[in-house]
């Protein structure tokens, strides 16, 4: 139900109420969007917000009397969404419609209900426990491939830059930054595939296994020892006692007892997927800064570009973190400037201290 006018509308208001409409649509157009990319509970949520931001739009049609002669256009960000939702995945999508539901103005709106307000804040937790999903299902490689690409800009631009602060020629300058490139993406490769696996292989030997299943049969019901399996596992007295009484009878009703699964499986990834993406992420990265040596330039023109192109790399990488963690990309893209920076800066002045002494 709407909420009563506490004054007259002004021209003011009617055209901010033209402004909401626009958006509803435009976010009901991203929600139905995304929607035709998914399929079962993910595909029902999104259309139910998509429903939500219906109800919302006709508040304001009701408010303004009907279609208004000349709708505005929605805003930048919403309609950046749109084209995103037909054009990239879900994940970066919604990781940006997080924060768009986040900075909702019902709250403050005079002429929005409390419901709608309401709306906006629980889509904000919706569309965050959707994103999640998608975080959780590229984690493990994701997290390689950026560690990855950004190890690969920082370390590489440090060696170099420490090598040609000494002076030494410019031949030497790319022979050490494609010696790093290849080093340092065998070793990240090598890591993580070392990691994951290590992480994966733990993770089985906490799964829950089925080793006594055999027995279930020659068990005493009263006496259920199951029960101490599911206690094992954190679940209550009680609740493990029905629990461990379930899976008897289902056994000896025939049914193979289902085994449970850990959602961690999911967030660490593929071991050989970590390894390849964070080779090929390091040595992408790292072949930013060796790039103005291997076209031929030299000197303080080599070094001034490899600062640029490392530097728009690294806020790059740095603002796309931000935008899948659902935080603000330019802080997450000036500290990744600032820490690749602060390290080139470090290796520069021990390469001028070491070039002078050696000199």
């Amino acid at each position: 139900m709407s909420a009563p006018a506490p004054v007259a509308p002004t021209d003011a208001d009617r055209r901010r109420w033209a402004k909401y409409l626009a958006d509803e649509r435009a976010e009901a157009h991203v929600y139905r969007r995304l929607a035709e990319r998914k399929t079962g509970e993910e595909r029902e949520i999104l259309l139910a917000l998509a429903e939500a931001e219906g109800r919302h739009e006709s508040h304001w049609l009701a408010l303004l009397g009907g279609e208004p002669s000349r709708l505005p256009r929605a805003g930048v960000r919403t309609r950046m969404l749109g084209w995103m939702a037909g054009n990239f995945g879900s994940i970066f999508t919604l990781a940006l419609a997080q924060q768009a539901e986040a900075r909702s103005p019902y709250a403050d709106e005079e002429f929005a209900t409390a419901a709608m307000a309401a709306d906006e804040k629980v889509h904000h937790e919706v569309v965050r426990g959707l994103a999640a999903r998608g975080r959780r299902r590229l984690a493990g490689t994701f997290r390689a491939a950026v560690f990855g690409a950004n190890d690969g800009l920082v370390s590489n631009l440090a060696l170099i830059m420490g090598i040609g602060a000494t002076g030494v020629a410019p031949q030497f300058v790319l022979f050490s930054g494609l010696a790093g490139l290849l080093a340092g993406a065998l070793s990240m490769g090598a890591g993580e595939f070392v990691s994951v696996r290590s992480q994966r292989e733990l993770l089985d030997a906490t799964q829950p296994s089925d080793l006594g299943d055999d027995a279930f049969l020659d068990l005493d019901l009263d006496a259920n020892e199951v029960a101490l399996i599911y206690r094992t596992r954190g679940v209550p007295e009680e609740e493990a006692m029905i629990r461990a009484r379930s899976v008897l009878e289902a056994s000896r009703a025939g049914t193979k007892p289902q085994r449970e699964v850990q959602e961690d499986d999911e967030v660490i990834g593929s071991a050989w997927g970590a390894a390849i993406s964070s080779f090929l992420f390091f040595a992408s990265g790292a072949i930013i800064p060796v790039l103005p040596w291997l076209f031929g330039a030299s000197g303080l023109l080599a070094v001034v570009l490899a600062l640029v192109l490392v530097g728009i790399a690294l806020m790059s990488t740095g603002a796309m973190v931000g935008i899948l963690s659902g935080g603000a990309p330019l802080r997450r893209a000036l500290r990744q400037l600032l820490i690749g920076f602060g390290a080139a800066a470090v290796t520069y002045v021990l390469g001028l201290v070491f070039g002078v002494a050696v000199a």
